[in-house]
């Protein structure tokens, strides 16, 4: 079975290339016009030259799309890998940072083939929004010597390097700040006038051409080949002792490469209506894409969820629509290189300056703020592990919170159909339970409930009512508050009725103070479930 699995078999069996090819196209195509400026900058805040974020989006993108388990995921550089390269890349170098990347493929793969991609779905939501607003933050900061036309070296910390970039801020170059300033300028303002072409890259052709034709004295990324590399060896990698000085850089890349691709892959399915994707499966696809791209120069990559959500927007239904992009991606290097070679760094400043900015999940904090202080302490907990130490840490320290999170919800909730014996009113037929199911819920509702429900609608697609008996429910926080949300989107696409019996005023608070109980609708919760059968019986 694993050997089955290795190989994506079971996707390949239902791929079907060509059905819907015209829309694979476009999207693949368009994907690709925003993933290449968004590679290149990347790669720079990764700390490596830019050619490798273009091999990384080719390479990476087409393997992890070939043998992955979502059909519309795009693979490539991303932010979240960046801020984690950054410090590897300046602490061992660029080829050890080749040798941790194979090592956290292999990981990958064996997490896959362990079945261990449901796992993510266990992760509190503060966790994951604590990692993404750190992130945020140390993107934006990093690129402030670029922004500001310092020539300044890496550190490996990021607190030293902002610093460091404070105290020569005397030295800042007005060219270099009026370039990025166009870039971000283009970004924010074309989509406000037409969204078909993507701001990152007219703002960088503009702020290129600009800067070619006033001649302006900035570093610019430099050359890039006009052809793919072919395959090469790695110094070293068979090292026990560098092996073994590299793991927790290894475990670091694969963690957080599988939740973002998995979260990534999430996002995918509530975007479209066609197959879920399939979490080891993914897991797989994203272990083989990073096992192989440091033999063509490549760095770790994760499924990217702006790109994934251009592909699908554009059209983009299959597999072949990430194979596009990297097709496309390898056709603009072959051709465009030499222009490539002028972009300026603070152009790609710029970029990197607003997807920061979009990255920070300002209703996950507001959402968190109006919940329950535990919730926003762990996020602030996270944010602040990431940004003021090394993120490695912070991937560790994460994932072990969460999993204490984990156990502890698991271990409070019960969640279980209540007989239609049971569940309804003496003299209501028993023949209802086809279209009306009751659940009892008892203890801290959690995030893997949502995955429950999902089972359900799939093993029981004829019922039409669903009703959540929640007397036992006595809180709820901001991970249950997620759940309760995915379950009625979820009940609602598959036109299933979502109501909810015998609510504690706490829970019914936090639900009225988030807006959840609106979009719910306060006609669909009643005191018992009792009044809520009687309510759905035929008049």
């Amino acid at each position: 079975m694993a050997i089955a699995e290795l190989s994506g078999w079971r996707n390949w069996q239902s791929w079907r290339p060509f059905e819907h090819f015209k829309g694979d196209l476009t999207g693949g195509l368009t994907a690709a016009v925003v993933a290449l400026p968004l590679a290149l900058a990347f790669a720079v805040a990764s700390g490596v030259e830019p050619k490798a974020g273009l091999y990384t989006a080719i390479v990476a993108g087409t393997l992890a799309s070939l043998f992955g388990g979502s059909s519309v995921q795009i693979t490539g550089p991303t932010g979240a890998m960046a801020v984690v390269l950054v410090g590897i890349v300046a602490k061992y170098g660029i080829e050890k940072v080749w040798i941790a990347g194979v090592m956290a493929g292999i990981i990958q793969i064996a997490l896959g083939v362990a079945k261990m991609g449901q796992l993510v779905k266990f992760i509190p939501y503060p966790v994951t929004a604590g990692f993404t607003n750190g992130i945020a933050v140390i993107i934006f900061c990093g690129q402030l010597n670029n922004f500001l036309g310092l020539k300044l070296g890496r550190s490996e910390h990021f607190l030293p390097a902002l610093w460091d970039t404070l105290t020569h801020i005397g030295a800042l170059n007005w060219e270099a700040i009026a370039i990025a300033s166009v870039v971000i300028g283009t970004k924010i303002l074309l989509p406000k006038i037409t969204t078909a072409i993507p701001g990152s890259l007219v703002g960088l052709i503009l702020a290129t051409a600009i800067a070619s034709y006033f001649q302006l004295d900035l570093p610019t990324i430099g050359e890039i080949p006009r052809a793919l590399p072919l395959p090469h060896g790695i110094p070293h990698w068979n090292d026990p002792r560098l092996l073994r000085e590299l793991i927790n850089p290894a475990l670091a890349l694969a963690a957080l490469g599988s939740i973002e691709s998995l979260l990534s892959a999430v996002v995918a399915d509530g975007m479209t209506v066609s197959e879920k994707h399939d979490s080891n499966q993914e897991l797989i696809g994203q272990g083989i894409a990073n096992l192989v791209v440091p033999f063509f120069g490549g760095i770790p990559a994760t499924g990217a969820i702006a790109r994934t959500a251009v592909n699908v927007r554009s059209g983009g239904k299959t597999k072949l629509s990430g194979i596009i992009h990297g097709v496309a991606l390898a056709v603009i290097i072959m051709s465009l290189a030499p222009l490539a070679a002028k972009i300026p760094l603070a152009a790609l400043a710029g970029i990197l300056m607003v997807v920061s900015l979009r990255m920070i999940e300002w209703e996950a904090i507001g959402l968190l703020m109006r919940s329950t202080y535990a919730d926003l302490s762990v996020m602030l907990l996270t944010w602040g592990v990431t940004i003021c130490f090394d993120l490695v840490l912070a991937v560790e320290i994460g994932l072990i919170a969460a999993g204490a999170l984990f156990i502890k919800r698991m271990s409070d909730l019960n969640l279980a159909r209540i007989p239609d014996i049971e569940a309804f009113p003496a003299g209501v037929p028993l023949e209802l339970g086809k279209e009306i199911a009751v659940y009892r819920v008892d203890g801290p509702v959690f995030f893997g409930a949502a995955e429950r429900f999902a089972t359900f609608l799939r093993d029981e697609p004829e019922v039409k009512h669903l009703i959540l008996r929640m007397r036992f429910v006595p809180i709820m926080d901001t991970t249950g508050l997620v759940a309760l949300e995915d379950i009625y989107r979820d009940l609602k696409r598959h036109s299933c009725h979502l109501i909810l019996t015998g609510l504690q005023p706490e829970v019914e608070q936090l639900l009225d103070r988030t807006g959840l109980l609106d979009e719910i609708g306060r006609e669909n919760c009643y005191l018992t479930t009792d009044l809520a059968v009687a309510a759905l019986l035929p008049s």
